[in-house]
């Protein structure tokens, strides 16, 4: 809760430091995060410390961490914490049963037993934060049972406790459900793991790998850490890391995911980052994070259920007192009972955390990683998505995409030439052209002249390659005009002074990036392209990708501002992957950072991150943050309405304290199965994953390359 509610939060860690360490304090193999059955059984049912404003636990950080996230959650049927209640359920029909049958002692004696069961789980914890200086629905429950019981109204006072510690096990229940998903994230990192030493292959555990170590991965097993494959074949499943379910084929030098599993061949993979800070470390991270603060809604429903504990106090004593005024105190007193249970703000106070983990935690659970309670109820406004081109909409792989060739010069003589004098050089493109060619030979004498080309010596013949401002494209020059008015860029390469013939270079776009904008338009959401490229490439590009709205040439200052605009209009989300998106992404209502193994800047200054790449994803966590707010406002509504109803009701005496009691704990059971409800994927984002298509899947979250500012 708020620290105006209930005061102030454990202090929580921030940043990228504090993702690491706390990463590090989730890896398996951790003792401190691993408590026994018994342990977590008896966390669970004791009594609601620190932090219960009204009827649950706060959902800090700290508290998501703490609060068992790898523990697996017991059927009901043998969970130890609804033990109490079960108990106070039991005694309370025999009791009531044998007071009507005549048997009035007995019966008594076991709606007592019932009673003290049910009051075991809140009366405790009511009365020490009392003693602290705090007031909780629990409190109200409390004198609200004393006071029946000083009346004489044994069996009222154990129906209000029975139901009462029901409704809050069954909202621990609600919590625990929702963080599943963070403890199947944790499931994913194998136990141990074979490590290839001098001596031969041993098994270590997998949080005492360390950067450099060769991991053995077997048919079937678990990557225990992010790596590079340096021997073998295989195809990797990485469904259950970055949503996406076509396997995808790996080998020598390709990247590998922690928590992918092995296909059908032994893979040797060097390990890039320790067992202890990995990729899907980095993405509890970010989950547990989600817990730490809320959104608009969920400080709405704090400010109203702050006043209204004291306010209820101040309402019952009012009504005791009327009744000492007028000379019936007896029965005053008892409806001042009743309306402080009626008044009560218990299904306010977890109508929003409820329906925020559930929600957070399902959307972990197909590739979305909202770092926020208050960035995935902004998500659910977005009106408008802005994207960075490269490697956003775009692979991020340049490729040769065309070769056109001058008179008596052949394709294979161009490509080859280029990539001879280019085999030595760093420049994106060159890699590019590299790939392209066939056989390529040996350069000499090779300089390059950085922002313009480079020359070298094949052969006897001087060969250049270089932009068309270096280079002329002389009788290509149309050529070249056309191939950079389809989003190419044009490499002119010149043999002994004479143009030989034009490469023409493009990232591509990303095959589902068409279909993202149109999922996103058929839900009436803007689309618009912020990026550093030229202008004619930028166009070329958001016409294939079905983008009307483009902003080209942008620095990262530029895309700021430009969001900065756009936020004044209405909610925008910005998607991108680098460090030059980085200022935009924390200038929108909601920044989404393409893949957590990005830029560290641009994850750090996003609200959501994607463990995959599927564009797709966007519109399932459009219409799933949707959902949950819609979740959220009925929940609210239904919360408040109740407290209305009720309070004339038990004021005037129409309901007893039992009626009002049943009414008030079912609408707080009806609020949790609703808030839960959250938890389900819309057929929107359920559909996204399965309908991908392989070309349009990495499979593996990839080092943003952000050396190129022209993004």
């Amino acid at each position: 809760m708020s620290e105006e509610c209930c005061g102030p939060d454990e202090p929580r860690k921030t940043g990228t430091v504090g993702r690491i360490e706390l990463a590090r304090s989730l890896a398996v193999g951790d003792a401190c995060c691993a408590p026994s059955e018994v342990e977590s059984a008896a966390a669970k049912s004791r009594v609601h410390d620190d932090g219960d404003a009204c009827c649950g636990p706060a959902l800090s950080a700290s508290a998501a961490v703490t609060d068992g996230i790898p523990e697996v959650r017991p059927p009901w049927w043998r969970d130890v914490a609804l033990l109490p209640s079960a108990l106070a359920g039991v005694f309370l029909v025999v009791g009531y049963a044998l007071e009507w049958s005549g048997l009035h002692i007995p019966g008594l004696v076991l709606l007592w037993v019932a009673l003290l069961a049910g009051a075991y789980t809140f009366v405790p914890g009511a009365i020490g934060r009392l003693l602290r200086g705090r007031l909780g629905v629990a409190l109200l429950m409390t004198i609200a049972a004393v006071g029946a019981v000083l009346l004489g109204h044994v069996g009222e006072a154990a129906a209000l406790a029975f139901l009462f510690s029901l409704a809050e096990a069954l909202e621990d229940r609600a919590m625990d459900r929702a963080k599943e998903g963070l403890r199947a994230l944790l499931s994913l990192i194998p136990e141990t793991v074979r490590v290839s030493r001098l001596t031969g292959d041993v098994t270590i555990p997998a949080a005492d790998v360390r950067e450099l170590d060769i991991l053995v991965v077997g048919a079937g097993e678990r990557v225990a850490t992010d790596g590079v494959v340096v021997e073998g074949r295989s195809s990797l499943d990485t469904s259950a890391v970055t949503g996406e379910s076509i396997p995808v084929d790996v080998g020598p030098g390709d990247p590998v995911a922690a928590g992918s599993v092995n296909g059908a061949a032994t893979l040797r993979i060097e390990a890039t980052a320790d067992g202890r800070n990995n990729s899907l470390n980095q993405i509890v991270a970010l989950v547990a994070q989600a817990h730490a603060r809320k959104g608009d809604r969920a400080r709405l429903a704090d400010r109203i259920a702050r006043p209204l504990v004291p306010a209820v106090l101040i309402a019952a004593a009012l009504v005791a007192l009327f009744g000492v005024v007028i000379g019936d105190p007896w029965t005053w007193i008892e409806r001042a009972l009743v309306v402080l249970v009626a008044a009560s703000p218990c299904a306010l106070a977890i109508a929003v955390p409820v329906t925020v983990v559930s929600a957070i935690g399902a959307a972990s659970k197909f590739g979305v990683v909202i770092k926020s309670g208050e960035a995935f109820e902004q998500l659910g406004t977005i009106r408008q998505v802005a994207f960075d081109k490269t490697g956003t909409l775009t692979r991020n792989e340049p490729t040769v995409v065309d070769v056109q060739t001058a008179t008596g010069v052949t394709r294979h003589d161009v490509l080859g030439w280029a990539a001879a004098v280019e085999s030595t050089s760093t420049h994106p493109l060159a890699a590019a052209i590299t790939a392209a060619a066939q056989d390529p030979v040996n350069a000499t004498d090779v300089v390059e002249d950085a922002g313009c080309g480079i020359t070298g010596r094949i052969g006897g013949r001087i060969v250049r390659v270089g932009n068309a401002r270096w280079l002329n494209p002389g009788g290509l020059a149309v050529t070249a005009e056309s191939m950079a008015a389809r989003g190419m860029t044009v490499v002119v390469v010149e043999a002994d002074g004479q143009i030989a013939g034009l490469i023409g270079v493009r990232d591509e776009l990303r095959a589902e990036s068409p279909e993202t904008v149109r999922l996103l338009h058929a839900q009436n959401i803007q689309t618009i392209m912020l990026t550093g490229d030229n202008d004619r490439t930028a166009r070329a590009i958001a016409r294939e990708a079905g983008i009307t709205d483009v902003r080209a040439e942008q620095l990262p200052k530029d895309k700021a501002d430009a969001i900065a605009a756009l936020v004044a209009s209405r909610p925008i989300a910005m998607v991108g992957d680098g460090i030059n998106d980085a200022p935009a992404l924390a200038t929108a209502t909601v920044g989404i950072a393409m893949g957590v193994k990005g830029s560290a800047a641009a994850i750090e200054s996003a609200d959501v991150a994607f463990t995959g790449h599927d564009l797709r994803l966007i519109s399932g966590a459009l219409a799933h943050a949707k959902r949950g707010r819609r979740i959220m406002t009925a929940n609210i509504v239904l919360a408040l309405a109740i407290i209305i109803v009720l309070f004339p009701l038990a004021l005037f005496g129409v309901l007893g304290l039992a009626g009002v009691v049943l009414v008030h704990e079912i609408a707080e059971v009806v609020v949790i199965l609703n808030g839960v409800r959250a938890a389900r994927r819309p057929a929107l984002a359920r559909n996204v994953i399965p309908a991908a298509r392989a070309c349009a899947l990495d499979g593996m979250t990839r080092d943003v390359v952000t050396s190129n500012s022209g993004r």
